[in-house]
């Protein structure tokens, strides 16, 4: 952990990417953001805590990898820490990105010069007509390590695994705009879709003529549309 650090990130960017999958540049923006949070600060003097950039560096890396290679045996393996310590750096790093205070600032609706980008995006790619289809929405499943203890059959997706399902929303650019996560995967995505806040508040977010690009698991409406029905 300490080469990728202190070496890869100035030294070999991408390989500093393969590893924690973002760019030394987002990962510098993230400590920054993060660094001053209350979950950080806990600790004495003879004792404090590691440096907010490692406990992140192990968060990510633990995030960015699957199967045996995101256990924590492995993930400790690799930043030489153990099991439980690198359980404690991604509760401490995942408290911090859960605030609301965070999430309101990395995730937020577009300006609209940032619309206008959109909508010239897709107008390109298509015709003039569906220019204002500005945004996408589409469901993904992540998948979980073990079967839930309380009520995991609601968790056992169309895959056949367990898992939970999270609808995002996104621009052209693949910036994503508005989530919604917490459902089992068994959950369609229908239903989760009307837990974003697009849904719930489309009468400000979106102008009459305006729509967002769904498939065919999600219900039609005038803001909503599915280009292959079946």
């Amino acid at each position: 952990m300490h080469h990728l650090l202190l070496r890869l990130k100035t030294g070999n960017p991408d390989l500093f990417r393969h590893d924690l999958r973002v760019t030394p540049t987002t990962f510098d923006y993230l400590v920054a953001v993060i660094e001053d949070d209350e979950v950080f600060k806990s600790g004495s003097e003879s004792s404090p805590q590691a440096p907010v950039e490692e406990q992140l560096a192990v968060t990510l890396y633990h995030f960015g990898h699957d199967g045996n290679a995101s256990g924590l045996q492995s993930v400790g393996n690799w930043s030489s820490l153990g099991k439980g310590t690198v359980h404690l750096y991604t509760r401490r790093v995942m408290t911090a990105i859960l605030r609301p205070e965070f999430m309101s600032k990395a995730v937020r609706f577009p300006a609209e010069e940032e619309k206008k980008e959109a909508k010239k995006w897709v107008r390109n790619r298509s015709c003039k007509a569906w220019c204002h289809g500005w945004c996408f929405v589409d469901g993904t499943l992540v998948p979980l390590a073990y079967r839930p203890y309380w009520y995991g059959e609601s968790y056992f997706d169309r895959k056949s695994r367990y898992s939970l399902n999270v609808q995002i929303v996104s621009l052209p650019s693949l910036c994503i705009i508005d989530f919604a996560y917490g459902h089992a995967g068994s959950t369609h995505d229908a239903t989760v879709w009307e837990e974003t806040c697009l849904v719930k508040e489309h009468d400000t977010i979106m102008e009459d003529n305006e729509w967002v690009w769904a498939d065919s698991a999600y219900p039609i409406q005038k803001w909503v549309v599915a280009p292959y029905k079946k």
